[in-house]
């Protein structure tokens, strides 16, 4: 079969069969990756149509998660209360930040909510939160797991661990922050950047994911075409090459 392969011919099949392979791969490529992005344009428009909503009708203290309550805008009235907390060596456009966390107390429940109200340079002082009842507007996220790498200083985390902020506020406590998108309707806030809502996790596009494999099918397919075409031009390279002796052995 080497030999066989190695003729010329097969071997300029070979090279157009490795052509169509590569092709195929890039284009399953192309495809997984528009999987992605298709998953994530649909999840973050699906997370933007949602309308705002109270946060009482979403979760209340103490409960579990909400299962869809990730991105979603909730709105609340109370106040902010104690000294903020930092939580840091988090990354924002490739910098290393802090994130400005503080205490807010939910009116309708007295229960604490932690808020996100944006982010300033590592090493800067945390701008104190405003006076006063106020209308906040953010966008709920689950609690993060504990981090114990960097190790943290008094008055500073490395995650927003709301195990760790039950020892430290008193109080009821929801399972859950929020990102603050605007306070008494304003978008901005001194002293701080606000930070956009993270992207929710999103899945594959089912579709295109099916395209990208048969792509990679495609590219396997030329590769066992062309050793199909091989092996068949070797076993009639060898019926040829033993008919001669065939005849001989039939006259004597």
């Amino acid at each position: 079969m080497l030999r066989t392969a190695l003729r010329p011919r097969w071997l300029g099949l070979l090279v157009v069969a490795l052509v169509l392979a590569v092709l195929g791969i890039i284009a399953g490529r192309w495809q997984w990756s528009v999987a992605h992005d298709v998953a994530r344009a649909d999840a973050v428009r699906e997370v933007q149509e949602r309308p705002t909503r109270p946060l009482t009708q979403i979760v209340g203290p103490h409960e579990s998660f909400p299962d869809e309550g990730s991105g979603q805008q909730v709105s609340t009235r109370g106040e902010y209360a104690g000294e903020p907390l930092l939580v840091v060596n988090r990354r924002y456009d490739d910098a290393t930040v802090s994130w400005v966390l503080d205490r807010f107390v939910v009116d309708d429940t007295g229960a604490n909510l932690a808020v996100v109200r944006g982010w300033i340079p590592a090493g800067e002082d945390p701008p104190s939160a405003p006076n006063g009842t106020l209308d906040l507007v953010g966008s709920l996220a689950p609690a993060e797991a504990p981090d114990e790498s960097g190790g943290s200083a008094d008055g500073e985390l490395t995650s927003v661990d709301i195990a760790q902020l039950v020892n430290a506020w008193d109080g009821d406590i929801y399972n859950g922050f929020v990102f603050a998108i605007s306070e008494d309707g304003s978008e901005s806030a001194e002293g701080l950047e606000r930070l956009p809502p993270p992207l929710p996790d999103t899945s594959l596009q089912f579709r295109n994911v099916m395209y990208a494999f048969q792509w990679w099918l495609f590219s396997v397919f030329a590769l066992w075409m062309w050793i199909k075409m091989v092996r068949q031009a070797a076993r009639t390279d060898q019926d040829e090459a033993g008919e001669p002796a065939m005849s001989m052995e039939e006259t004597t």
